[in-house]
């Protein structure tokens, strides 16, 4: 008489990512871009001022460069070891909101949908606030 068994999903012991089949491991460009988007669902949070020789160049758009954008994904940088993840987020941040507050926003809300979609650990989320945002986009006319 022969029995089957149905491989479980994850048992309640094993580490994050490791199944009965084998181990699930979570690049830290696909990290990357989840922060990423998780920064900008925060409304005063946007993109890092762009960049020239690797020195954040803030209000580049007054001299026809690109203007730094709420709507544009943040720089991030993601070292996952193992189950734990340190996170490096560079980010713009509309003007006159709070630094601090959305600064801890950001952090707060990557750190739990990082958990959420993942299951790994944050354990660091370092911010720098590159530019603060003054121009807004024109809104569009109805005609």
């Amino acid at each position: 008489m022969t029995t089957s068994t149905i491989p479980s999903a994850a048992a309640a012991d094993s580490p994050v990512g490791r199944t009965e089949l084998g181990m699930i491991r979570i690049d830290d460009r696909v990290v990357e871009k989840m922060a990423a988007q998780a920064a900008v669902e925060i409304p005063d949070a946007g993109g890092a001022a762009p960049r020239v020789l690797g020195h954040a160049m803030t209000g580049a758009g007054a001299f026809g460069g690109r203007q730094t954008s709420l709507t544009a994904l943040p720089k991030v940088t993601a070292d996952v070891d193992g189950s734990l993840v340190a996170l490096d987020l560079s980010i713009s941040i509309r003007w006159p909101a709070s630094v601090p507050e959305v600064s801890s926003a950001v952090r707060e809300h990557v750190r739990s949908r990082i958990g959420e979609l993942t299951g790994l650990t944050v354990s660091e989320v370092s911010i720098s606030v590159t530019d603060l945002v003054t121009r807004f986009p024109a809104s569009s006319r109805v005609r």
